[in-house]
């Protein structure tokens, strides 16, 4: 293999119901494209694909869920008809955008792969004591002093804290990256 080429991570992500694939990366195209243009016809045309495929993806969700993602709207001679996402369509298309970007976030964040044991160039951690943690339901509040006279307050997940088993006093690094600061120990 030439030495330019670099091996890169990818995955795919899909949801499932009762153990059956629901949605993936092309029903959540056609779910934000109904979403777009309002027409089980317009999403199918600026999909290229046939109004045929696209009714059939839909109702093939549907029955796996046993739910309607869909509602749709007939037209008459003045037209007016039309289609929109049901409130468990847009969940559903929510919730498969939160996990493509989740992952998507996580398999470009070299700083989680170094700490797989890849070498990376972000070289900005900044090693200190934890003097403080703040945990609510969600979200902990991780307070680090560093040996330079400063303190730096990352805003981590509540999982996280307890997954490192973060406490006062522990020694860990602070890994600042362009958008946020986040522990590791």
């Amino acid at each position: 293999m030439p030495a330019q080429e670099k091996h890169k991570p990818s995955c795919k992500v899909w949801i499932e119901y009762k153990g059956k694939p629901v949605l993936g990366k092309g029903g959540a195209e056609i779910l934000r494209a109904i979403a777009k243009e309002n027409s089980l016809s317009k999403a199918a045309e600026t999909l290229g694909m046939s109004y045929r495929y696209l009714w059939n993806y839909v109702q093939k969700i549907q029955k796996a869920i046993e739910a309607p993602i869909v509602e749709t709207f007939k037209g008459g001679k003045a037209g007016g008809g039309g289609a929109r996402l049901t409130a468990l369509g847009e969940s559903l298309l929510r919730e498969y955008e939160r996990l493509e970007g989740y992952l998507s976030e996580t398999m470009s964040d070299m700083e989680h792969w170094e700490d797989l044991g890849l070498k990376i160039s972000a070289r900005n951690r900044l090693k200190g004591k934890v003097t403080a943690v703040e945990k609510d339901a969600i979200t902990a509040k991780v307070k680090v002093e560093i040996t330079m006279p400063a303190t730096i307050t990352a805003l981590i997940s509540r999982e996280a804290v307890e997954d490192l088993d973060i406490k006062v006093g522990d020694e860990v690094e602070a890994v600042v990256k362009a958008t946020e600061v986040m522990i590791a120990k």
